[in-house]
């Protein structure tokens, strides 16, 4: 001791053998980052839930804001800290969401560190994301309004999640309007992130890319989000996803995402490969130490 280091909360997942780790947000009070293997995969602000900071997570925050009005039934594949079923308790109250977490001893972390509101009809299934959504109830298939694909392990998302038959297991789940976001992380040449967006048009119908201007050229590695429903996309979303930022932003759909989407092909089960793994640089924060 004395030497001025503080500890974090912190956890080895049994499950990856990832460290897992919360620290708390040097300029934010009451925010905290929930790092696991060396990169970020969430930030929750208790004190004001619907404050995102995150890019990627602001964008599906706006795109979430375009669902219309009132409670939403939410499906998250991934659960990190729950920022966006927080996100979606504070602006929608009374709705009903499932998350669904492959690391239980990550759940138990987060809830006992940060804790979830109270009274959030917030379910937790324990278990793969594909596996545990093709054994959800039946009952819940075309009663979903949103689903959330984030599913990472460390800094990569498993091939087993990118396929068009993986997908259109998500897609039986939306009610009629529902929309998927999914969150994919890929680099130079966006070859993983035109594939998935190729991918996941041929297994819900209509996609939208939204990103920063940079990424989207495939100038450098980052987030691109991809929201995508069975309906035609409301063409008034896209001038308001675009104003919401974070700036400079970059919305693709119709016929610019076809020459995005670039003839690359539908990944399935058979061809499928883990996203890119970043450079260690891009993301990487000390951990286990102020």
């Amino acid at each position: 001791m004395g030497t001025g280091e503080q500890q974090h909360p912190s956890i080895i997942l049994k499950n990856s053998g990832f460290f897992a780790e919360i620290q708390p947000d040097r300029w934010v009070p009451g925010a905290y980052t929930l790092v696991v293997d060396g990169t970020p995969q969430s930030h929750v602000n208790l004190d004001d839930p619907s404050q995102l900071f995150f890019e990627y997570v602001q964008r599906i925050g706006h795109l979430i804001d375009q669902l219309p009005p009132g409670p939403i039934t939410a499906v998250h594949l991934g659960a990190g800290a729950f920022t966006l079923p927080r996100y979606v308790e504070a602006t929608r109250p009374g709705s009903r969401q499932q998350v669904i977490e492959l690391e239980s001893d990550l759940v138990d972390f987060v809830r006992e560190q940060i804790p979830l509101p109270r009274g959030a009809s917030i379910r937790v299934r324990h278990g793969d994301a594909r596996a545990v959504l093709e054994k959800l109830p039946g009952g819940l298939r075309g009663t979903v309004d949103l689903v959330v694909v984030d599913v990472f392990s460390g800094a990569r998302t498993p091939a087993h999640v990118t396929s068009v038959e993986f997908y259109r297991a998500v897609a039986t789940l939306l009610a009629p309007g529902g929309v998927v976001a999914v969150n994919i992380a890929d680099g130079p040449g966006l070859a993983f992130a035109r594939g998935q967006a190729a991918t996941v048009a041929a297994a819900v119908g209509n996609v939208a890319a939204l990103a920063e201007t940079q990424i989207l050229k495939g100038r450098r590695f980052g987030n691109v989000v991809l929201a995508a429903s069975a309906s035609a996309l409301p063409l008034e979303w896209m001038p308001r996803l675009l104003a919401g930022g974070p700036h400079p932003s970059k919305v693709v759909a119709g016929r610019e995402l076809t020459e995005w989407i670039a003839g690359a092909p539908i990944v399935t089960d058979a061809t499928a490969i883990p996203s890119p793994p970043p450079a260690k640089s891009i993301f990487q924060v000390r951990q286990g130490k102020d």
